[in-house]
Formats: C-alpha cells, sequence, structure tokens
C-alpha cells in the first residue's frame, strides 16, 4: 500500500510565478519519486497561474480555514506525512492534524525564513544593521514556535541553518538542510545555449508582488539603469515578472530602454535570449530562484550579498556588487567583455554541480524520513520544548481557531 502525503498549501503552487512554486514541484517530485501517493488541500483561491496538480497524479482539495470538516478530512485521508506549506499553514492546521492523527509525520518547509526577511526589510527601511532588535521580532516566535511543534523543518539556505542553530539555539535534529535541487546538466547540452554574440540586452525577473523584488526594481529604475544607460546606449532592460500591477507598468519608458515585460511564460527562453541579469536585491531572505534560473541556462548575473545569499560562500565575487556604482560598472564590463563573460557563465554552471546536486540532497532527505518513521516516539521524546508548545493551555492557535467556528456558525 502507498505510503499518503499530504501538503498544506499557503498558497496553489506556481512554478512559473515564483521560486516558491518551483520549490513545491521539486518537493512534490521527490516524494512521487518515493512512491507517496500526494493530495494537496489548500485554503487558497486557485490563480490564472497555478499549476494544475491533477496532470501529475496529485489529488486537489480545497479546505476551509477555522472548519471542522478538516477534521473529517483528515481522519479520512489518514495521511503518514503532512507537509506544511510555510508555518501560517501550520499555525492553522497543525493542532487539528496532531488531535486526530497523533502518529503522523509532521513536516515544515520554511521557503525561507519570513522573520529573517522582515527583520532585514524593517532594518533596510530604517537605514540600520540587522540586530537582534529586528531579528526578535514577533514573526520570529511565531515561525520558530512553528518548527518545534513539527518533527523536521527543511530550511533552504546554510546562511539561515547558521542563524537557527547559532542564534536561536535550535538542536540539529529539528532541521535539514534541503535547498533547491538541481538536475546535473550535460555537457551536451550546455553546448547548445547561445553565446556570448548571439545574446543581447539586460533581464531582471520576479514576481511583482514580492517586496524584494518590487524594491530592487525601483532602485533599477532609480539608480542603476541611468548608469548603464549612459554606458551603453543600445542597450534594454527587459523587466519580467507575474503580477504587474498599475505602478509597476507605470515605470515602463520605451525612450530609457526600460521595458516591462510582464509574465515570462518561459524562462528558459527568456533567460537564454538575454546577455546578463541583473539583481540587486537589498533585503530579503531564503535562494533566488531568478539566480538559479540564470546559471542554469547560461546567463552570468551582478547581485547583492543578500542576492547571493546561500548559493556563493565568498564575498570577494566581482559580480557580489552592494554598492550603486560598483554594480553599473561590473555590469558593463560583464555585458562587453567575452573573456569575463564565459568566466561567469562557467563558475555558474560550476555552483549548480557541486553545491546543490538533486541526487545528493535527495538521498539525505530519503534517510532522515527514514530515521524519523523508525524511531518518531523518541525523536519528539527529545524535543521537550515542542512538548510544552502541543500542551493544550499554550494552544492559542487552536483556541482561536475555535472561536472564529463558533462564532461563524
Amino acid at each position: 500500500m502507498n505510503k499518503k502525503l499530504l501538503i498544506i498549501g499557503f498558497v496553489w503552487p506556481e512554478p512559473k510565478s515564483s521560486a516558491a512554486g518551483s520549490r513545491m514541484m521539486q518537493l512534490i517530485s521527490f516524494f512521487q519519486s518515493e512512491g507517496y501517493q500526494i493530495t494537496f488541500a489548500s485554503a487558497c483561491a486557485k490563480s490564472d497561474n497555478a499549476f494544475d496538480l491533477l496532470t501529475i497524479g496529485v489529488d486537489k482539495v480545497a479546505i476551509e480555514l477555522n472548519h471542522a470538516s478538516f477534521d473529517d478530512f483528515i481522519l479520512d485521508l489518514k495521511p503518514d506525512v503532512v507537509l506544511f506549506d510555510r508555518f501560517m499553514t501550520e499555525e492553522q492546521f497543525g493542532w487539528r492534524v496532531s488531535q486526530h492523527c497523533p502518529e503522523t509525520i509532521k513536516l515544515l518547509d520554511t521557503e525561507d525564513l519570513h522573520f529573517l526577511r522582515r527583520a532585514r526589510q524593517q532594518a533596510f527601511k530604517d537605514d540600520s544593521e540587522v540586530t537582534n532588535h529586528y531579528l526578535l521580532n514577533d514573526t520570529a516566535k511565531r515561525e520558530i514556535a512553528s518548527m518545534y511543534r513539527c518533527d523536521l523543518s527543511l530550511i533552504i539556505s546554510k546562511a539561515e541553518m547558521s542563524l537557527l542553530k547559532n542564534t536561536f539555539q535550535i538542536e540539529d535534529s529539528l532541521l535539514h538542510y534541503l535547498p533547491f535541487l538541481v538536475e546535473n546538466i550535460s555537457e551536451r547540452h550546455i553546448e547548445q545555449f547561445p553565446e556570448f554574440e548571439d545574446r543581447q540586452h539586460f533581464l531582471t525577473i520576479g514576481n511583482f508582488l514580492h517586496e524584494p523584488n518590487y524594491n530592487a526594481l525601483l532602485y533599477l529604475k532609480e539608480t542603476i539603469w541611468k548608469g548603464i544607460k549612459q554606458q551603453l546606449p543600445e542597450a534594454e532592460l527587459h523587466n519580467y515578472g507575474a503580477y504587474a500591477s498599475q505602478k509597476v507598468n507605470q515605470l515602463h519608458n520605451a525612450k530609457d530602454g526600460f521595458l516591462i515585460k510582464g509574465f515570462a511564460e518561459d524562462v528558459n527562453d527568456v533567460m537564454q535570449q538575454s546577455k546578463v541579469l541583473l539583481a540587486p536585491i537589498r533585503f530579503g531572505a531564503g535562494l533566488k530562484g531568478k539566480l538559479f534560473d540564470a546559471m542554469q541556462n547560461g546567463t552570468p548575473f551582478v547581485s547583492t550579498s543578500h542576492g547571493v545569499e546561500g548559493i556563493v560562500d565568498k564575498t570577494n565575487q566581482d559580480f557580489i556588487c552592494d554598492n550603486a556604482d560598483d554594480f553599473i560598472n561590473y555590469a558593463v564590463n560583464l555585458y562587453q567583455d567575452e573573456s569575463v563573460w564565459n568566466a561567469q557563465k562557467s563558475l555558474g554552471f560550476d555552483i549548480l554541480k557541486n553545491q546543490f546536486s538533486k541526487s545528493e540532497f535527495e538521498s539525505g532527505f530519503r534517510m532522515r524520513l527514514f530515521a524519523l518513521s523508525e524511531d518518531l516516539e523518541t525523536h519528539r521524546q527529545q524535543n521537550f520544548i515542542g512538548q510544552l508548545l502541543q500542551h493544550h493551555t499554550m494552544q492559542s492557535t487552536k483556541f482561536m481557531s475555535k472561536w472564529i467556528e463558533a462564532k461563524n456558525s
């Protein structure tokens, strides 16, 4: 009999719109390869960009927040594993899973650390360093409590693993480093990519609803692009992304070569047409999917320390530019110098091969899941803080949900 996995999604996966959507599809692919029968449930409304999970054999179920119908649903399904997509879904549904299916393994996919992103965004607004004053926010308390209530949390970045272990003293037993899972790219496939002389223009891409992306777009418009355009008057910047609002579209200026292109149906196509990706990300967390898309398509990029966090350990790389002038000058040099362009292109392939091999990380995750399933009781006994947070006197989300449920009935 197939093992059952229930994924409770914060949103329905949109792999063409966001890195989070791509990440979710990678996890689904892994569990399918392990023989799991997968049900994806979400209380979120579907968008036109949502992937049709039925086409890959994943059942879709719409669920309600603060409603007893979920209790009947999970009792009937009896999953072996539940995967919470971000801590907010664990807050809403975790206590119901524990109450009705206490033997089910509970996994949390953080996507990125929401509290870290929030801390960096506020520090950026305050023009300040990210200190504990910013890190120890209310979101941190909620997100880390969720990690303790789960059996294992999937962390996408080495930098975030380090923060959780060193600053917040979370035990290794509750964390598992699982970055983007990248298929090996063959030399034959690499040889088919367009070369330096066959590409033109600059590119940026990212969901415009994501605040770090919108901030980077404004930074490009107001500061970066002017400096590049002065040195490369024939160049254009093609800005792609899902959910372009009126305020985004108003940034379009054909005369300046600053073009809002909107949703990209095929990210690989637009990457391979472009010569350089610009990603001046000034705050955020997690891994940046746009940089992985660039490396997988042989497209060199210019980014910031925040942008490359968890991807490049060395801070002395020329393509890591936190200063506007440095960013502009390196982007122009990369665009014009074929030897520099080819060197960074090769570096990108090396990074993917050596640091993000799908087969290597899937093997480690497989072993971790097996160990959990073999001795779940002992694992939970060692997580006393998690036991405290499961105790009924501390389950504020449970009683808030029941209050809302009673109020709505």
